[in-house]
């Protein structure tokens, strides 16, 4: 796992070991990075479920103005942190342990960006995209990755899925405030 490009190009990721974890493939970060290369500049970035943070450094590494890194477990923030160490962005992130619900019904800042990728099989998506509704900007976007299986709701909270992007088995939607396709 590497950042692909921007101001961290090429640096190797350290990632948790086991099944439990389960790193978004590089061909689908390649490919959602490439979908959104001109709506991350400047940004505001919630990673929330970061796993190894890798979404949200890549960010960083195209020009996002800073990120929020959110996972439940103590081995995924400790990674989140090494990482940032590595690439150098110590001065853009933040890192917070904690539940998604609870860092969204405490959280009093706004995003541009938000990543959920929550475990596949833990029903999480749809409660995490209501729960950081209040969080967004006027002109935000929430960037799903979830597999064909779980269903999406077209529209909620004034969002609206603007594009579905597939990379084999894996879906990234995403919704963007007020816009249809």
């Amino acid at each position: 796992m590497r950042i692909i490009t921007g101001a961290a190009k090429g640096k190797r990721l350290v990632t948790l070991e086991g099944r439990e974890v389960r790193p978004t493939p590089e061909r689908v970060k390649e490919g959602l990075f490439s979908a959104l290369q001109f709506d991350i500049e400047g940004r505001r970035v919630l990673d929330l479920f970061a796993g190894s943070g890798q979404l949200g450094l890549e960010a960083l590494s195209r020009g996002a103005e800073s990120a929020v890194f959110v996972d439940s477990s103590d081995s995924s923030v400790k990674i989140v942190k090494q990482n940032i160490e590595l690439t150098g962005f110590g001065e853009k992130a933040r890192v917070f342990r904690s539940d998604y619900s609870a860092f969204a019904a405490a959280c009093r800042e706004t995003f541009d960006i938000v990543f959920l990728d929550p475990p596949y099989a833990a029903g999480l998506l749809m409660p995490a995209v209501k729960a950081v509704l209040p969080l967004m900007s006027d002109y935000g976007m929430i960037v799903c990755e979830h597999p064909p299986e779980v269903a999406v709701e077209p529209s909620v909270g004034g969002f609206s899925v603007y594009k579905t992007y597939r990379y084999g088995k894996v879906l990234v939607t995403v919704y963007r405030k007020g816009e249809e396709p």
